[in-house]
């Protein structure tokens, strides 16, 4: 992406002359929600905390990458912005001198209003890991639905706080089997290039790779595959490698390289705060409010929409209700908490309107974990980077991408350790349960079975070729496999179902969904790029039409 695109005036197929002259103005920012709408946007500019009254032009619901890309385009375009966040800011140091903690030291900023941590990794060595912490609104989310856990970012950027960073793009031929309605033409020339550019992906020296000391559970995991016949690739990262480098010479304070990760990333680690919503908030028109939830949305009476938000504090405890309207709503709560959202607007009357792929099409993205005990004369090395970059590609033949995963225990632990995404033809419902007031998930423990048989596939033959065994001890006792989890859902509103071919919600005009649960639950890879491309492609044509 040139400059030109970095200042909103590449936009495909839309001018930024098009863009002030529909949004800039009074009457640009009066088609969005009325008259009344305007004044108080041009009487109190996008700043602090939301307001009960507020009339805003464009509400975002969530701040992850879905959301990041809509407030930047829209502010970009001349529209006024407020982000809402039910998650913290973490834009300051806690005692430790530190935002985030450590992945092998949690504490009360860890979990997501729990008492105790529930870590993906429950045991090591015969011993559990968890441990009781403080209730507070921390930065992992670990919520459980019936048959599986799915592990969500909590604060201002969402699930780029807690990812491994590992920036993949899917393959091209595969594109049509997870987004059939939209051109990959399109995807690859244009808005797969712009995320990348947006996001901030760099990719690492192969040669710098293949000698550090902290790429050596990597580069075993390569030996491994190779020798067993796989295609073995490195991928991108949004960590910045030229800062990793700098840890390994001692000339910056480490991060990857202290085990930081599932908890947060205190330098080298280019989240969304530092990239998209960074360039958001310097337009002067995006404002965030965080620990700040929504709870109803539903159409107003003199146009646009009735929003109610409850304002948390760090326990997680209701310390105000505000009611705001806003003339467009943009779903942005990653596809568990758009999907919840919308599946109760609809069953309880809020909005009506939406269509009965409400709450459809949801999967985990074919996630499962397990481990292999190494060879005592095969070490994977006790300095390993938090950060992963390589992956064994056996979809074609297996149905499986495992991304070669890090245990940074500071230890030796002879072990290789594996995120495998697979193709797993599971689709879930959630459904509102009118007699507890809950969203409910139809997932079913068994239907991890496929994920397992595609893993499989991978690891039975490399045990077989290089005489190793599965780990059981990292995942409870006796158990091989890591078949409780997801770490990448997907779908819930599914493009060109719940919605049209750009995310409008049906029945509702003015409504969008514009995050991961457009995608019908699976993407081959690690999805966020798949998801901001596809927000990068949405937004510009919403702009260019609906405004």
């Amino acid at each position: 992406m040139g400059a030109k695109s970095e200042r909103g005036e590449g936009l495909t197929g839309v001018s930024r002359r098009r863009f002030v002259a529909g949004t800039g103005s009074l009457l640009g920012v009066a088609a969005l929600a009325g008259h009344g709408v305007a004044t108080r946007a041009a009487a109190a500019p996008a700043a602090g905390v939301i307001e009960s009254g507020a009339q805003i032009p464009a509400l975002v619901i969530g701040t992850g990458y879905g959301g990041s890309v809509a407030a930047l385009r829209l502010a970009q375009a001349g529209v006024e912005v407020h982000m809402v966040e039910m998650g913290m800011a973490w834009d300051a140091a806690d005692s430790d001198g530190k935002i985030f903690a450590n992945t092998t030291r949690p504490d009360r900023r860890s979990y997501w209003l729990r008492t105790r941590t529930k870590q993906p990794l429950s045991n090591f060595l015969g011993f559990p890991l968890d441990k009781a912490v403080p209730r507070y609104t921390g930065i992992l989310d670990a919520e459980d639905f019936s048959g599986i856990t799915v592990y969500q970012g909590r604060g201002v950027g969402g699930g780029s706080l807690v990812n491994g960073g590992m920036a993949v793009t899917p393959r091209r031929e595969r594109l049509g089997a997870v987004l059939p309605t939209v051109s990959a033409e399109e995807m690859y020339g244009v808005y797969y290039p712009r995320a990348n550019a947006g996001l901030g992906v760099n990719e690492i020296d192969p040669s710098w790779w293949d000698s550090t000391d902290c790429y050596q559970y990597a580069r075993v995991g390569r030996r491994h595959a190779e020798r067993s016949g796989f295609p073995f690739v490195l991928v991108p990262n949004v960590y910045d490698f030229a800062y990793m480098r700098q840890e390994e010479a001692g000339t910056v304070p480490k991060s990857a390289l202290a085990a930081e990760i599932l908890y947060g990333n205190n330098h080298g680690k280019k989240s969304l705060q530092k990239t998209y919503l960074a360039r958001a908030r310097a337009t002067g028109k995006v404002s965030i409010s965080p620990l700040h939830k929504v709870t109803s949305v539903a159409p107003a009476a003199g146009g646009g929409y009735t929003v109610v938000i409850e304002q948390l504090d760090t326990g997680g405890v209701r310390t105000a209700t505000k009611t705001v309207t806003a003339g467009k709503v943009f779903f942005a709560a990653g596809s568990v908490g758009t999907s919840k959202l919308l599946t109760k607007l609809r069953a309880t009357g809020a909005l009506p309107g939406l269509n009965a792929e409400t709450g459809k099409g949801w999967g985990d993205n074919g996630n499962v974990m397990c481990g292999r005990a190494n060879h005592l004369w095969d070490p994977t090395g006790s300095l390993q980077s938090s950060m992963p970059t390589a992956g064994i590609d056996n979809w074609d033949a297996g149905g499986a991408f495992a991304e070669v995963a890090p245990l940074p225990t500071g230890i030796e632990t002879f072990a290789s350790f594996y995120l495998s995404i697979t193709n797993n033809p599971h689709r879930a419902e959630f459904t509102w349960n009118a007699s507890t007031g809950a969203v409910e998930l139809s997932w079913q423990r068994s239907w991890k079975q496929p994920s397992i048989e595609a893993a499989k596939t991978i690891f039975d033959k490399i045990n077989k070729k290089e005489g190793t065994i599965y780990r059981t001890d990292l995942f409870g006792l006796s158990k091989i496999w890591g078949d409780h989890l997801t770490y990448h859902p997907l779908g819930g509103a599914v493009l060109g179902k719940a919605t049209d071919n750009y995310g409008r919600l049906h029945g509702h005009p003015g409504l969008y969904a514009i995050d991961g649960s457009l995608i019908p639950g699976n993407t081959t890879v690690n999805p966020f790029v798949t998801i901001t491309a596809l927000a990068e492609r949405n937004i510009e044509q919403i702009i260019a039409t609906d405004l």
